[in-house]
């Protein structure tokens, strides 16, 4: 057919082929060329371009999980120090309100709202924990004669029940069962030593905690900042927004946990109330802890309540108990949890389940604490870089974490000494942005600058 031919009916149904288009595309030719790469090495032309293929993906994914496993190591390594700064974080999320709240109704001064924010909630912890363990020296002699008379109770129900147990077997067993602690006593004593080091390592990490959160309510805005000015100056806008949106992230999920283990504890506590059990100030501080392992916290620590239920008052009450915790964990995960919790923290239960199982393999009970906080920071974080924005109205917010918009690079600007420059890129940058951010003196009364 010559050049001239009209085209027929197929050519009109297939496109041509833009030839001109492709080549000119930068995209195409560095494929092209890529490709091209070894031809006229005969090893590399015998190989496959499947095999190849899967060889570079191989070594940098072999790459990127070299790079994991060192960042693991480290975090284990120095568990101690990771686990009291992440707890100071999160702790940081709950006081901020407090010490702010200090700083612009009563005016008190940064250092002092910090100082008092920070020792106040020490005084309210170390309350708390004196009112339990008063309730346990009260009711745990008590405790302790019911649990042996329900034991030799059992014993005799054992014997003269329909199991039929002879009762000297059931004292011989008793009698190796002590034999067996005996000899294990060196065990035991290596499982003191080591629960000595775990209360040393909790202690060092409770000092490093409070230091860091002292620093956290009292400049924390100029410590992210300086984590900011490490990102290269064209990502650091996207570095500052992605980690506001963190920020929010994680409060939103301290706040709304802090709530649904309070309703755990109350409806528990209130429940070893009614039924009159012994140590409900204790159990109820308990649960209340436990809750914050989601799935499996609340319940673990209520079946504590059962077992005191059981010794304390017999089958029958115990199972009421038990009622009782079942009731409660289906009003969290059927109401609370989905209704609180929402889209701010949206993390699949599956996601919640294999969190919390590496932050216990990592740093034991602590580490199932902060799993799931640090999986939602890092999910709204990614989907924030990748495009998705879940807290779309922080854009425009002018009293948001972290400063108004627009006004990053002239806080970075000013947090350098007069002699240091960061480039022109930060100069050029800086010159369309608001000198002013009233919220580095929390002077918010009279609202945003005008235009």
């Amino acid at each position: 057919m010559s050049e001239n031919t009209p085209p027929g009916w197929l050519s009109r149904l297939i496109p041509a082929r833009r030839s001109d288009s492709l080549e000119a595309s930068p995209v195409v030719a560095r494929v092209v060329h890529e490709s091209r790469l070894g031809e006229d090495d005969p090893a590399e032309l015998a190989v496959p371009l499947p095999v190849r293929a899967a060889a570079a993906w191989s070594w940098r994914v072999l790459a990127i999980a070299a790079a994991a496993a060192l960042v693991g190591y480290l975090v284990i390594v120095f568990k101690t120090v990771v686990v009291a700064f992440v707890v100071a974080i999160l702790l940081a999320v709950l006081l901020d309100p407090v010490s702010s709240w200090l700083r612009k109704r009563l005016r008190f001064p940064r250092t002092l709202a910090s100082m008092v924010t920070l020792l106040g909630t020490l005084a309210l912890v170390v309350g708390l924990l004196t009112l339990a363990g008063r309730s346990v020296l009260a009711g745990f002699s008590d405790l302790a004669d019911q649990a042996t008379q329900g034991f030799e109770e059992l014993l005799s129900w054992l014997s003269d029940g329909p199991l039929g147990i002879d009762e000297s077997q059931l004292r011989t067993w008793l009698d190796e069962g002590m034999a067996q602690l005996e000899a294990n006593s060196s065990a035991l004593v290596s499982g003191a030593l080591a629960a000595t080091t775990s209360v040393t390592q909790v202690a060092t990490g409770g000092i490093i905690s409070l230091f860091c959160l002292f620093f956290f309510l009292r400049e924390g805005r100029r410590i992210w900042q300086w984590f900011v000015r490490l990102v290269p100056t064209r990502a650091r806008n996207r570095a500052n927004e992605a980690g506001i949106r963190g920020w929010i992230t994680l409060g939103h999920y301290a706040r709304t946990q802090i709530l649904v283990a309070l309703v755990d504890s109350i409806g528990i506590g209130l429940g070893a109330a009614i039924l009159g059990l012994p140590l409900v100030l204790p159990l109820s501080i308990l649960v209340f802890l436990g809750s914050f392992i989601p799935i499996v916290g609340a319940l673990v620590t209520g079946s504590v309540a059962v077992l005191v239920a059981l010794v304390d008052q017999g089958v029958q009450t115990a199972v009421i108990m038990l009622l009782i915790v079942l009731l409660v964990q289906q009003i969290e995960g059927n109401l609370l949890q989905p209704w609180l919790m929402g889209n701010a923290v949206s993390l699949h239960p599956v996601a919640v389940l294999l969190a919390v199982t590496a932050g216990t393999g990592v740093a034991g009970i602590l580490g199932a604490l902060l799993a799931v906080p640090v999986a939602a920071v890092v999910n709204t974080v990614v989907l924030y870089l990748h495009g998705h924005d879940k807290h779309p109205s922080v854009a425009t917010d002018w009293y948001r974490p972290g400063g108004p918009p627009g006004t990053l690079f002239r806080s970075i600007a000013d947090s350098f000494p007069d002699d240091e420059d960061d480039g022109d890129e930060d100069a050029t940058a800086t010159a369309s942005v608001p000198t002013a951010d009233p919220t580095d003196d929390d002077e918010r009364a009279g609202g945003p600058p005008s235009p």
